[in-house]
């Protein structure tokens, strides 16, 4: 079987505190009205808030609602991301949980926003988890979605749809749309970028087919989106070319090209040494004559 459906919720939540109550009847009201749903997507950080000083450790007591909530509606459950505490760092982690209530991984965003998204540490290893008789699935979240390496790599592992919640409250939210057209069509994947609402996001959601079509796109407010998707098509593009022409990921396989620049030693490359600190804009005050 290669069919198999995902609902994004794009939820209009508090900025800061608990919002698992709304969630929680977002699902409920979700599963009565689309029993097929097989997979619930969430935006980043819509669980508890964009403020680190929620963060908690994981295992948590939150962390176990949401076990409830899939075992109870027998759902794959990625109910956005929460702020976590490892010892003295924090970490902006998504929890992958399976329909029995079990968490099978947790991601940690590798590129937290910086210099904005300050005090939160970066992680390091890419997560991909299996649906049993459907296919392989990739996380990432918000600012990775950036850098096409993060998608590679997750397509690189298996990955046939990638799953990214994110939290964009901010004028770039169209030049995000074409990345998440652009990851979908390079990796030939299905990509499912979820964004919050109001106050924690302004909306408007995308999911992506594996040509780069654009298969839904959210308004501003509200909204459920159960998309069914068809693994079978990923794996016939994939085969076949997008559109019977580029094979993308067979001619990344069968390159010439090393790309020893990504391979320094100290991490850095003269080029990008050039561009001076990671800091926010500082303003240029005008003299008055």
């Amino acid at each position: 079987m290669s069919y198999f459906t995902i609902a994004g919720v794009q939820l209009h939540a508090l900025h800061h505190g608990d919002n698992t109550d709304v969630m929680r009847h977002r699902i409920d009201m979700l599963m009565a009205r689309f029993p097929q749903v097989q997979m619930v997507l969430f935006s980043e950080l819509v669980a508890n808030g964009a403020s680190p000083h929620h963060a908690q450790p994981m295992p948590s007591a939150m962390e176990a609602i949401f076990c409830q909530i899939a075992e109870q509606h027998r759902i794959w459950l990625i109910p956005g991301s929460m702020f976590e505490r490892i010892d003295d760092k924090i970490f902006n982690t998504l929890s992958v949980i399976n329909p029995h209530g079990q968490v099978v991984a947790r991601y940690r965003k590798m590129f937290p926003f910086r210099p904005y998204e300050e005090g939160v540490e970066g992680g390091s290893e890419f997560v991909v988890f299996d649906v049993p008789n459907i296919g392989r699935f990739g996380v990432s979240i918000c600012y990775d979605m950036w850098f096409p390496e993060t998608t590679r790599t997750l397509v690189a592992m298996g990955a046939e749809v990638i799953l990214h919640p994110t939290m964009t409250d901010t004028i770039d939210r169209d030049i995000e749309l074409s990345i998440a057209r652009t990851n979908a069509a390079v990796n030939q994947c299905y990509f499912f970028d979820i964004n919050g609402a109001g106050a924690i996001g302004n909306g408007r959601s995308i999911v992506v087919g594996p040509s780069g079509d654009v298969i839904h796109q959210a308004g501003t407010g509200e909204e459920i989106m159960p998309i069914e998707v068809d693994l079978s098509r990923v794996r016939r593009e994939r085969e076949t070319g997008l559109r019977g022409l580029g094979q993308p990921l067979k001619s990344f396989r069968d390159r010439q090209v090393d790309f020893s620049l990504y391979r320094s030693e100290t991490g850095s490359t003269p080029f990008l040494d050039t561009l001076g600190p990671l800091a926010k804009p500082a303003r240029v005050d005008i003299e008055e004559h």
